[in-house]
Parts: C-alpha cells; structure tokens; sequence
C-alpha cells in the first residue's frame, strides 16, 4: 500500500480564488489522517472525492484561525452524513474548550463521540500508535503553542519467497506469518532454516513530516532526520527575514536548510504570503540550498516514495 499526500489548502491567513488555508490528508497504510482544518477544508475534501467516514484521526497544528476554523463546520457535517464512529482530535490544551463551546453556543448534536488528545508538552512524544503506524509531535517554535507531526510506517513485513518455500512440504500457510515477521523454521529433523533463505527483503517504510507555522529551529532537526518528504512552511523570502522572525514563521531559503541539515528526500513548501503573486521565487530561493524543493499545487496528490 502506497502513501499519498493530497493538498487541500496550502495558503497563509487569508483565502484566494486558487488556494485555501492549510489542510492536508495523508494516506497511509490505509489510515486516512487529516492534518489541519483551515476555513473551506470540507469543500476541498469534497473536490478531492476524499470518504469523509475514512477520517477518524485529525491533527491540529495550533490555534489560529487558518489551521482550524474548518473544523465545527466538518464535525456538523460528519453528524448530517450519519457519523457514528468516534473521532480522535489531537492538538494543543484548549481545543475541547474551543470546539465545545461553539457546539453548546449553536446547538450542534452529535451521534458520535469526539475522543479529544490535548497536548502541551515541549518535547518531541509519540501521540498515535497501531500495529503499522506512528505519528510523533514536532514541537515548534511560533507566536503560540504549536506543533508539527511526523508520520511513519512500521517496519513491513518481508516477502515470503515461495519457491524456496515449496521446497519444504512442513511448512505450512499457518507458518507464513511467522516467515513474514522474520522468524527463522526448525524443521522435525531439528535443522533451522534461516529467515533470509525462505523470504525476501520487505518494502521499504515510508515517512512524512508536516511543519507547520514556526520560526527557523534546527531543533527539529533530529526528529525529522532521514523523512522522505518534509512540508515546511515557507511565509516570506529570506529578504524579510526580520519579519519572519516577529511574526514566528520561516522563509524558504530557511525552510532549504532545515530539509537539507535533515537529510529529507523532498521538501514541499506552503504558507505563502499573498505578498508574492509569483510564487516561483520561493523555489528559487529554496533551491539554492536544497534542490529538491517544490511549490504545492491545490488538490494534487503526492506520492510519497522512499528517498
């Protein structure tokens, strides 16, 4: 199963007629996760054709407007298209606060319950975990709390060489998933066969990092290293460095560095501010120092691969 990354909004505060605030949904190991929940981000799910009942994890950023303000809409739709499933939301202490009162204020019923993971800790923590996934907090440095998520794949399981398999009639299909999770066989005579010389090597996990609004940090660095592909945020170009700073964001030739100090495989920049009508120049700044750096475009849907 492959991993995908669909952008839905990659905007900074203010909407334009071609881009939205910031929402990404992840598909990963047939987990649908929704990262941020910027204004307008049920529409964008919709014209992306995304299964609103595949969401069952949601990942906020941090409080500002732009990267929650779609989230009382999208939870009054879930109830209309018959929800009953709990919904899991992760983000800082004071989400419940905000989420609820607006639910008692305008009178929204629920069918289903909204399991809430508020979060307030400085250092990097595993927050989500199944028996193929993992998703760790990036803890950032913005105007307030804030963080950014790393989502990686387990390790795969190998690949059963059935050939060689067939060569040994004790074996049997209630022994494969032995095999699959790197168990050598002993057969009756008491010779073990080794692990490697009945399965092949496992495809290889795949990683993403999404960074949300912060200003530049190498501290991020070791909880990223190696990510195949890392979104940073990238509101102004390096000449308004002072004003990134002041408002607690990142430029693109700073967000290069972070993915290049990182080892990522790809960088994906966003969060642009509507300063730049041409926002080829925040690749070109970025690509001085990482090459492989790219502009999101609204809807398009990245694979993402192994570096």
């Amino acid at each position: 199963m492959s991993a995908f990354l669909t952008i839905l909004g990659f905007n900074s505060a203010i909407p334009t007629v071609n881009s939205s605030p910031t929402a990404q949904l992840l598909e990963m190991e047939e987990r649908h996760f929704l990262i941020d929940c910027g204004e307008g981000t049920q529409v964008q799910l919709r014209k992306a054709r995304a299964k609103f009942s595949k969401i069952n994890h949601i990942f906020i950023s941090h409080l500002h407007g732009d990267h929650c303000f779609g989230l009382p809409g999208l939870i009054a739709s879930f109830r209309l298209l018959g929800r009953e499933t709990p919904l899991h939301i992760y983000g800082p202490k004071g989400i419940q606060e905000m989420l609820e009162t607006i639910f008692r204020i305008t009178e929204t019923q629920r069918g289903f319950e909204v399991v809430y993971h508020e979060l307030q800790g400085r250092n990097s923590e595993k927050i989500f975990e199944d028996k193929k996934v993992e998703v760790f907090t990036i803890p950032l440095n913005h105007r307030i709390y804030c963080n950014g998520y790393l989502f990686r794949e387990k390790p795969k399981p190998r690949h059963l060489d059935m050939q060689e398999i067939a060569k040994y009639p004790e074996i049997q299909v209630c022994d494969y998933q032995n095999l699959k999770d790197g168990k050598d066989f002993l057969l009756s005579d008491g010779y073990l066969l080794k692990n490697e010389s009945l399965t092949k090597k496992p495809d290889r996990s795949v990683s993403y990092a999404f960074c949300s609004d912060t200003r530049y940090s190498e501290s991020i660095i070791p909880i990223i290293q190696d990510v195949d592909v890392l979104y940073h945020e990238a509101t102004f170009l390096q000449e308004l460095k002072e004003m990134a700073d002041f408002t607690g964001h990142s430029t693109a030739l700073e967000a290069a560095r972070i993915a290049r100090k990182a080892n990522a495989g790809k960088l994906i920049l966003g969060h642009f501010s509507n300063r730049y009508p041409d926002r080829s120049v925040f690749t070109d700044e970025a690509r001085e120092i990482f090459p492989n750096s790219f502009l999101p475009t609204a809807l398009e849907r990245i694979e993402i691969l192994p570096k």
